[in-house]
């Protein structure tokens, strides 16, 4: 006695697609996971803390007690004294940081390219500081600025007597959390330019040593416009990052002494999770993301020229 089975109404519908529609179907499907998570832990939280950027929502209240403020938060950031130290300590930061990094990640690369033997050890070795953990990287650089760090005892051994305290001098502790960065995202970026430069076209530098170009002929007239596309891709991400940074703050100094190293995000840490003001730090980060907007924008269309010429 043969049994009959149920054909299932989605698997013939299925079947009767094309081949290219049933490959796109699993493709999404397998792609519906992530695009879930996405939408639930991306995109609705970046629309919700725009809603409540326009509420003075306390959110040690519950969720649903809150005013419409409308726009006051981002009238009144501007008069926050807090607020526009921690806008120009993120602006000198970046300032210092970004051209400085990238200067010397390109400098370092070219050099390990042409004159290393060991290559791979050495980028490994300069790796490390950006792969390691942040946190334990920002503590031992606060033991390296102790008064018995070597930091100090280098600077000592130059002749200066009486050092600054680094971390606790209001003059000094911005300049100590930036060369901290670079040390630790250099080799990132000497990384990316050194896998750019192994693709760069021989032939280009074979014809200027016939045309009798030195080196520094080589490096200005060739390697710099032909490495402009990995420039810009550094200068953003190097922005982007500087304009987040938060972990060495919070390690190091907490934004002292003073408002000396208060940054936007650690400001805006601190205003959502120590004062309790929500909607008014959700203001603040979308002041933080129309600027970093504003800068990629502008990175965009001088990149754009310059490929177009």
């Amino acid at each position: 006695m043969e049994i009959k089975r149920k054909k299932n109404p989605i698997s013939s519908w299925f079947s009767h697609l094309k081949p290219s529609t049933r490959d796109n179907i699993v493709g999404y499907g397998f792609l519906l996971p992530n695009l879930i998570g996405c939408m639930l832990f991306t995109f609705l939280p970046v629309l919700f803390s725009l809603l409540i950027s326009f509420t003075n929502w306390d959110y040690t209240k519950g969720l649903g007690n809150w005013n419409f403020v409308g726009i006051q938060n981002y009238l009144d950031i501007w008069k926050d004294e807090w607020f526009t130290s921690s806008l120009i300590n993120t602006l000198v930061y970046t300032i210092a940081v970004v051209p400085i990094t990238i200067f010397l990640a390109l400098i370092i690369s070219v050099l390990i390219d042409k004159y290393c033997y060991a290559k791979l050890p050495i980028r490994l070795a300069m790796l490390m500081p950006y792969i390691s953990n942040v946190v334990a990287v920002a503590i031992v650089w606060v033991m390296m600025y102790s008064s018995f760090g070597p930091v100090t005892l280098l600077v000592k051994a130059l002749g200066i007597e009486n050092p600054p305290q680094w971390l606790a001098d209001y003059k000094w502790a911005m300049p100590a959390i930036i060369l901290m960065t670079i040390w630790s995202n250099v080799g990132y970026s000497a990384l990316i330019y050194t896998s750019s430069i192994q693709g760069l076209p021989q032939d280009v530098y074979e014809a200027a040593d016939i045309d009798g170009a030195n080196e520094f002929t080589k490096f200005f007239r060739l390697t710099v416009p032909f490495l402009s596309p990995t420039t810009f891709f550094l200068v953003i991400t190097n922005i982007i990052t500087s304009f987040q940074v938060f972990a060495p703050i919070q390690i190091m100094t907490r934004g002292g002494p003073g408002t000396s190293t208060y940054v936007l995000v650690y400001y805006i840490y601190r205003s959502a999770f120590g004062y309790y003001k929500m909607g008014y730090a959700s203001s603040m980060a979308w002041i933080l993301f129309i600027l970093i907007f504003i800068v990629t924008m502008i990175q965009w269309r001088h990149q754009k020229r310059v490929n177009d010429y």
